[in-house]
C-alpha cells in the first residue's frame, strides 16, 4: 500500500485547481446519507476524504462530520469548509492506524475501497464495525470487476486545459489482473513517461463482498448501482447480529 500517499498527493496537485470544490457529485453523496438514514443530523465519519468536497457537502446538509485523509489533498479541506461556513473535523493519517474518535451513526467511504489485499479490507471493515453506533450504517463504494476488466489495455490522453484548472498534459493506462481481481490505473505527464503513478484497487463482485464481510462484525444490507457509474456500486452495511 506504499503507493497511496504519493499517488493521491501527486494527482491532487495536478487536478486540485479544478476539482477542489464542492461538486454536484459531492452533494449527491451527501444525499445518499439521508436516503439511507432518514431525516435528522447524524454523526458522520468519512474515510479517504480527498479534497474534502463530500465532507463539506455533508456538513452543509446538517451533519457533524469527521474526515480522515492521508495525502496532501486534505490541505484544501479547511479552505472549503471556511468558504462554505461549516465545520469539518479533519484527521490527517491513514485509517488503518489513526483514531478518529466516535462512535458514528454513518461511516462513508466514497470511491477508494480496495487498497491492499483481502486481509487489509477485513482489517478496515472490522475497524468500521467498531466505529458504528448500534443501528449505524456503513456506505462504501466498491469497484465492479467486470467493467474494469473490460478496460484492460485502454489508454487515454488528456490535453492540458489551464483555463479550466488542468494545467498538465497527461496520459493514462488501465490494466486489470483477472487472477488477483485488481485494477491498476496509471497516470503520467506526457513529457515525463518515465515517471508514472499508479493506484491499485481490489475489485469485488457482490457475492465476493458478502464473503469478505465474514468475521468483520458487518453484514451486507444491500447494494445499489448508479446508472451513470459502471465502475462501482454502493454497498450498504450494518452491524452483524451477535
Amino acid at each position: 500500500m506504499d503507493w497511496v500517499e504519493e499517488f493521491y498527493s501527486r494527482t491532487g496537485a495536478w487536478w486540485g485547481g479544478a476539482e477542489a470544490v464542492v461538486s454536484d457529485d459531492d452533494r449527491e453523496r451527501a444525499g445518499r446519507i439521508r436516503a439511507h438514514t432518514g431525516d435528522g443530523p447524524r454523526k458522520v465519519l468519512e474515510l479517504g476524504s480527498g479534497y474534502g468536497g463530500a465532507a463539506v457537502a455533508t456538513a452543509l446538509a446538517g451533519h457533524d462530520v469527521t474526515a480522515v485523509e492521508l495525502g496532501a489533498r486534505a490541505d484544501h479541506t479547511p479552505r472549503l469548509a471556511g468558504e462554505n461556513g461549516v465545520r469539518v473535523t479533519l484527521v490527517r493519517g491513514d485509517f488503518y492506524t489513526t483514531d478518529p474518535g466516535g462512535p458514528f451513526d454513518v461511516v462513508a467511504y466514497w470511491d477508494g475501497f480496495g487498497v491492499g489485499a483481502d486481509d487489509d479490507q477485513r482489517r478496515l471493515l472490522t475497524r468500521i464495525a467498531g466505529w458504528l453506533t448500534p443501528g449505524g450504517v456503513a456506505l462504501i463504494d466498491v469497484y465492479n470487476p467486470f467493467d474494469w476488466a473490460a478496460q484492460h489495455g485502454v489508454r487515454e490522453h488528456r490535453d492540458a486545459r489551464p483555463g479550466d484548472g488542468y494545467p498538465h498534459e497527461l496520459d493514462r493506462l488501465f490494466t486489470f489482473d483477472q487472477r488477483a481481481c485488481v485494477a491498476t490505473d496509471t497516470w503520467w505527464e506526457t513529457a515525463r513517461p518515465d515517471r508514472r503513478y499508479s493506484q491499485r484497487l481490489r475489485c469485488y463482485t457482490r457475492a465476493d463482498l458478502a464473503l469478505l464481510l465474514t468475521g468483520t462484525g458487518l453484514t451486507l444490507h444491500g447494494t445499489h448501482h448508479d446508472d451513470d457509474d459502471s465502475w462501482s456500486y454502493l454497498a450498504v452495511m450494518g452491524a452483524a447480529a451477535p
